[in-house]
């Protein structure tokens, strides 16, 4: 049974395609990045999987069960910012989300404890930053010790420090047999957390993948000298299909492991050779390319 699974999953708002047949698969364990620019439909397909609104059509299971027939008690979620009342602390707030979740006490400052937020639970909600209501709604998130937490936009507001921690009690959680999906526009948050990323843009999945499939295409970067003498060294070796220039730069279609054959036949030819270097490939355009740049509604 996996975590997540939608079937054709669409909203409208009018005439307004917000989210078109997203099928999408989360698997038990994982972190999966639901990625995609603002805008995109990546909120409502999350409102739509925690039945907070209704689909168009389509269907949704979570837990292996359809909205409404009881696993919410086992998800925790984080969508469009947290909210809570202003005037009482941290701790109270969570105090009481936990009596009306029917969730122990002491879950509370246990996950405190886990979002970073001890030294301040006892400050009113009010004076909090964007930053510490996130880090407390996460908390709240994690009351019920979740089998599955979905999160929307779990860094907005967290300066860089805040970020990293945020990944590092994600990656936690997943290795202690939480499954995540969270969704975000930030390539290099999903890069670095998560195993499998589903690509949304105007309402449509273009892409379900992992980060490595996403990246895939790297090229070998080679400088030499004289240009013209190199260009037909590489281009005999390799095929000309296999060789572009970027002013007087070549960039190679390889595998990493032929850099060292390709400097020796360079350097056997006589040529000065000043750079071989493994080009990783540009995630931020490869997402340009799925999405086209395009927005939506979320």
């Amino acid at each position: 049974m996996n975590p997540v699974e939608t079937t054709g999953l669409s909203k409208k708002f009018g005439d307004v395609t917000a989210v078109k047949d997203v099928s999408l698969t989360v698997h038990r364990g994982e972190v999966y990045g639901f990625l995609g620019p603002n805008g995109a439909g990546k909120t409502t397909t999350l409102r739509m999987l925690l039945g907070l609104i209704r689909p168009t059509s389509g269907g949704v299971r979570l837990l292996g069960k359809p909205p409404g027939h009881g696993y919410l008690d086992r998800v925790g979620a984080l969508i469009e910012g947290p909210a809570f009342y202003p005037y009482l602390s941290g701790r109270k707030n969570l105090l009481v989300l936990a009596d009306h979740a029917g969730v122990a006490r002491t879950r509370v400052d246990a996950v405190l404890g886990t979002v970073g937020l001890t030294g301040r639970a006892g400050d009113r909600y009010g004076t909090y930053s964007l930053g510490m209501k996130q880090r407390l709604g996460l908390a709240a998130a994690l009351l019920k010790e979740p089998e599955l937490l979905i999160l929307d936009e779990p860094t907005n507001g967290l300066d860089p420090a805040g970020m990293a921690d945020m990944r590092v009690t994600i990656r936690e959680l997943a290795a202690n047999g939480c499954t995540v999906l969270l969704s975000s526009h930030l390539l290099a948050e999903v890069e670095q957390i998560c195993d499998r990323v589903g690509v949304i843009t105007r309402g449509e999945l273009v892409a379900e993948t992992t980060v490595a499939e996403l990246r895939a295409g790297g090229t070998l970067r080679v400088v030499a000298h004289p240009f013209d003498q190199a260009r037909t060294v590489l281009t005999t070796l390799l095929g000309e299909a296999h060789v572009a220039v970027d002013d007087r730069v070549f960039d190679l279609e390889v595998e990493p492991g032929r850099a060292a054959e390709i400097n020796s036949e360079l350097v056997g030819a006589g040529l000065a050779v000043s750079e071989v270097r493994w080009r990783e490939p540009d995630l931020e355009r490869a997402f340009l390319e799925l999405t086209g740049g395009g927005n939506g509604v979320d």
